[in-house]
Order: C-alpha cells, then sequence, then structure tokens
C-alpha cells in the first residue's frame, strides 16, 4: 500500500503521537510470528543520545503483551488487523506494496525504534507529513501518494529494526534500495546505499537502518563509540519507572532541540500534557482499555524564572484534581487545570492542536469548511477566543489576566443544545483583579469583532455578555463569589451555566463517575480529567457536526470508547506521571 503524505504544517507533539502509532503498528503486526536467532540489540543502545525524539517498541510480544496488544487493536478498530495499514512507513519511494509476513517477518528481531536526529525551526513544517501518513493509513484514507519522510529534504532521522536475520535483511534493504535507484555510499567504513533523494538504507551492527543520511550517520557513529540514549540518565530513569505491561513508548526530549524548536514544543498537544520536561510516553493495552502513562522529569538545569510554565497538566496534579472534583456532579467532561495563570497560554495552544491533528484526517482545508450551518471548527475557535486573550503573551495580559489566576475547571453536561451547560471556572487569588478582568476581557472582545454589553446576573461582581461568530449562544463572562466561598472568573456558555459552576447542587467528587475514573486510574491517582464518550459523540451527532470532514473519520473509533480518565501523581525524585485511560467498548 503507498504511502499517505499531507503538505499542510504539523507540530512536533503531532510527531510523537506517529512515532507511537508506528511503533506500536509495528508491535501488532509481529504478535502472530515468531523469531529465534534475533541480535537483541536494543535499538536505543543505538541512537544518539542527543535526539530530542525516539519511539521503542517490542515488535514481537508474546503471551499476555500479545493478547492486550491484539484485543485492544481490534476493539478499538473493528478489524482483524488493525495496524498492518501502517506498514506503509516502511515504505520508500519506488517500492511495490508490502506484505509482513513475506517482506518484515522473515528477518524482524525483537525491537523496533524510530528517532528523529534534529528538529529546528526550519523543520516544524515537515513533522505534518508523517503523521497525517500514519494517521490515514490506519484510519483507511484515500491514497495521496506522497513521499518518505525521512530524506534530504525531509525528516531528518530513521527507523531502526532489530534483525532475527542480518541477511535477510540486508535483502529486504538493497532490493527497497534498488526500487529507490539507489548508489553506493559509505561512511566511517560502514558502506551503505543512497537513493536520488537522501533515503540511506544500511544494516548496522545487526540494525536494520532506513532514514536520512544525518540520521544512519548518527547510528554509525554511536554504534562506534558515541554517546547513546541507552545510557543517558534522564532516559534510562524514565523508562525505568515505565509500567508493566508496556508494548512501545516514546521519549521527548525538548532539550536536545533547538532553542527556536523547544520554545515551540511547549505550545502543541504534548506541551498541554507535559510542558516542557523530558518525557516518556508509555502506551499499555489491555483487553478492556487502552493507557497511556506520560512520565516527565524536571530539568536540574532549567531557568527557575520559567519553571512555572513549563508544567503542563503535570504541573500541579493535585490542584487541577481539585478543581476538576469541585464540578458540577452532572458534568460528562471534566478537566482541572493547576496554575492557569502560568500555563493558559499553552493550554490554549495544546487544545488547538487537538483540533489540526482531527482536522488533517478529514479532508482538504475546503473540505473541512464546506458544511452549512454549524461549524464544529468554528465553534471550537470561538470557544477558544476568549481563552487566548487572557492567556497572551503579553506585558498587558499578564498583568490584567495571569497575575490574579489560580487553578481552572472545564466542564459541560448536557445532551443537546437547548439543556447544555458548560464553561471554565478560574479561581480568583486577588478579587479586585479578577473583577476588573471582567470589562478588560469584554473590551478586547468587543476589539475583536464580538458583540459586548453589560448583564445582570444574581449575586455578580461584574458580568457581561458576548456573542461572537460561529457560537450559536451567548457567553456570559463573570466575576462572582461561589458557594464555597472563594472568588471565581467564569466563562460560560449562558447564564445557566454560569450558576452551575457557581453553586453545583453536588461535587463532581462526590459521584459515581467520578469514583468509576479512580478506579480505572488506579495508584491512588485523583482524576484531573474525565470524559463520557458516548454522551460527547450523542451531543455531536444530535447537533449535526458529527458529519463534518474534520471529525466524522474518528466517529467510528469513538464508538469504541466508553470514556477517558486522566490524572497525575508525583513518582518522587523530580518525576511525575500523567496517566491518561481509555476505556474500550466491545462488540457483542
Amino acid at each position: 500500500m503507498p504511502v499517505q503524505s499531507d503538505p499542510r504544517p504539523g507540530r512536533r507533539s503531532h510527531f510523537a503521537a506517529a512515532l507511537l502509532a508506528l511503533a506500536v503498528s509495528t508491535a501488532v503486526a509481529g504478535c502472530g510470528s515468531s523469531h529465534a536467532g534475533a541480535s537483541a540489540t536494543d535499538p536505543a543502545a543505538a541512537i544518539p543520545a542527543s535526539a530530542p525524539l525516539y519511539a521503542g517498541a517490542i515488535v514481537r510480544p508474546s503471551g499476555p503483551e500479545r493478547t492486550a496488544a491484539s484485543a485492544a487493536g481490534r476493539a478499538l478498530s473493528h478489524q482483524a488487523d488493525p495496524y498492518l495499514r501502517l506498514l506503509a512507513a516502511l515504505q520508500t519511494p519506488g517500492s511495490a506494496p508490502l506484505d509482513f509476513n513475506r517482506d518484515v517477518a522473515p528477518w524482524l528481531g525483537a525491537d523496533a525504534g524510530i528517532f528523529l536526529s534534529s528538529l529546528d525551526a526550519s523543520e516544524q513544517s515537515k513533522i505534518g507529513t508523517l503523521l497525517s501518513g500514519l494517521a490515514r493509513e490506519l484510519l483507511g484514507g484515500a491514497s495521496a501518494g506522497g513521499a518518505f519522510p525521512f530524506s534530504a529534504h525531509g525528516v531528518q532521522g530513521a527507523i531502526v529494526l532489530d534483525t532475527s536475520d542480518a541477511g535477510k535483511a540486508r535483502s529486504f534493504l538493497e532490493s527497497q534500495a534498488k526500487r529507490a535507484g539507489a548508489v553506493t555510499a559509505g561512511y566511517r567504513g560502514v558502506a551503505y546505499l543512497l537513493s536520488p533523494e537522501g533515503t540511506a538504507f544500511a544494516v548496522v551492527h545487526g540494525l536494520a537502518v532506513i532514514g536520512s543520511v544525518d540520521g544512519l550517520h548518527g547510528v554509525i557513529d554511536t554504534t562506534l563509540g558515541g554517546p547513546s540514549l541507552a545510557r543517558s540518565t534522564a532516559y534510562a530513569k524514565l523508562v525505568a519507572l515505565a509500567p508493566a505491561g508496556t508494548l512501545a513508548h516514546v521519549y521527548v526530549n525538548p532539550g536536545a532541540s533547538t532553542r527556536a524548536a523547544a520554545s515551540q514544543s511547549s505550545a502543541g498537544l504534548l506541551g498541554l500534557l507535559a510542558g516542557t520536561r523530558e518525557t516518556n510516553i508509555s502506551f499499555v493495552p489491555s483487553a478492556t482499555s487502552i493507557a497511556l502513562d506520560f512520565d516527565t522529569l524536571a530539568s536540574p538545569t532549567a531557568d527557575p524564572a520559567s519553571a512555572p510554565a513549563s508544567g503542563g497538566l503535570l504541573g500541579s496534579s493535585s490542584e487541577g484534581a481539585q478543581a476538576a472534583g469541585e464540578l458540577p456532579s452532572e458534568s460528562w467532561l471534566a478537566a482541572g487545570l493547576g496554575n492557569v495563570g502560568a500555563s493558559l497560554g499553552n493550554d490554549v495552544e495544546g487544545l488547538r492542536s487537538l483540533v489540526s491533528v482531527a482536522g488533517s484526517l478529514g479532508g482538504s482545508g475546503s473540505e473541512a469548511q464546506a458544511s452549512a450551518g454549524l461549524n464544529l471548527n468554528g465553534v471550537l475557535e470561538a470557544i477558544l477566543k476568549p481563552l487566548s486573550a487572557l492567556g497572551a503573551n503579553s506585558a498587558e495580559a499578564r498583568r490584567d489576566f495571569s497575575s490574579w489566576m489560580g487553578s481552572a475547571g472545564i466542564f459541560a453536561s448536557g445532551t443537546s443544545l437547548v439543556d447544555l451547560k458548560a464553561g471554565i471556572v478560574i479561581a480568583s487569588r486577588n478579587p479586585s483583579l479578577s473583577r476588573a478582568a471582567v470589562g478588560e476581557l469584554g473590551g478586547l472582545l468587543a476589539k475583536s469583532g464580538a458583540s459586548v454589553a453589560p448583564v445582570t446576573i444574581a449575586g455578580a461582581q461584574a458580568a457581561v455578555s458576548v456573542e461572537l461568530t460561529g457560537l450559536p449562544v451567548t457567553l456570559d463572562v463573570v466575576d462572582a463569589r461561589a458557594a464555597n466561598g472563594q472568588t471565581k472568573f467564569v466563562i460560560g456558555l449562558s447564564e445557566a451555566s454560569v450558576t452551575a459552576a457557581l453553586n453545583p447542587s453536588s461535587t463532581l467528587s462526590s459521584s459515581a463517575p467520578y469514583s468509576a475514573a479512580s478506579t480505572a486510574l488506579g495508584e491512588g491517582i485523583r482524576p484531573s480529567l474525565s470524559l463520557d464518550v458516548p454522551t460527547f459523540l450523542g451531543l455531536l451527532e444530535g447537533l449535526g457536526l458529527s458529519e463534518e470532514p474534520s471529525i466524522s473519520k474518528l466517529v467510528p473509533y469513538l464508538r469504541s470508547l466508553t470514556t477517558v480518565s486522566g490524572g497525575g501523581r508525583s513518582l518522587g525524585e523530580g518525576a511525575q506521571r500523567l496517566r491518561v485511560v481509555a476505556g474500550l467498548a466491545h462488540s457483542e
């Protein structure tokens, strides 16, 4: 099958998701075959310690790991071989469609890895190529006939595969290289094949390597004595912390990137979860759920002045869990964020990344905007507009908004537009400043084209109503004292949402869904995120949004999920864990 590609820009966190997808796909694709005589070489031992991104996987799992991986994949995709489409990631220019049993199984060893050797600012727009290709293959998108991502003009890095038979692996690479028009080259005494596009093929110390020249040279340098990722103190510590049953993992090292790339990384989806810390993401499948553990380490050389903004959802998991627990008990969506005064700007960019990932799966931009009436992207953009203003990176925003913000909660309840309640609730550390912020935010939104007017809401110290393009309901921005006596700044979908946020009849922490989320997370983790997927999907369908190109391809997978729960805890010695668990609905 041909490789898919998409020229639209992507982000570093998108590529981390793609790395995990490839690692898992290779692992599960190899579930059904046995192997012998593998080199037993951990690819991480051949990866340069400077790699900013690396994913590794057990590609020949056995026993419980194989059973869990297969069960999770089938439950999520309803396909007998849910991951085999992703083998297209191994397809280089000119190659015929690959068959796992014929082309890969005869030589594939125990482990696989894929890494980036560099990631400067100029490469940011290239990262979406691999993500879109893998995602479209997995979701059954139409072929676009794109280019293999690792090349002289593409992403710099390589796929590194352990081999059970180096001779057969070499024959496979030579066949791929011949179809790509490759010629013989060499580096530090190691011969390899190089295509006109700059894709390199080689067997190095029993490892099959396909990637850019820079990526291959990095592998050769490492195997000849250079610093390896496997011996990196932070990587080794994080991998040792990984939970039992881990099938694949992604390691992210923001400090290994250029300054420009590192600053951008905190603004993506991964930044929303883990901030700018070194992170290892473990994929743990089971017959009933899929778990992702984001384990992070605080940088020992981090600038203390910037540390508060680097935390993501892990920055203060206890504050986030407390904020989530105070939300209305009937919420089908609840999320708690700690210290949004320091992180709101990055949190908003992380939410935008979620929208961008969905949009990249839904066809061309013109298709995504073709639907008339209520538009999902328009709704989300309208909701994010006031949050973007609150979290803006300016001296004025820090003075007027960030200075008084504490923790925050996001909630939604109701099953139709008529009874929908939703909002963000921000704890105020300075009531006089948060009261003034209502007018300040209203003024900024008015300048951007919104219709803003004063409104009277019982108990409010200050309140305005806001009508935004793309949003079918009015937003109320309110500063008021909540039932627990704390001053809170609320942006709600109508007065009913504000009332529910300030004076809930009961709170989430006392509800059955909260208890179930705690059980699913385990390890004594208190939930800072809970989502009832069927209710969310039902709302989308009721509003006619599930048929939009940006979401329609995800709907079958959403139907396979029951709940999503998340929460964090300290692992000690500067390490923290954010765990996200998605429950799986099995067909009868």
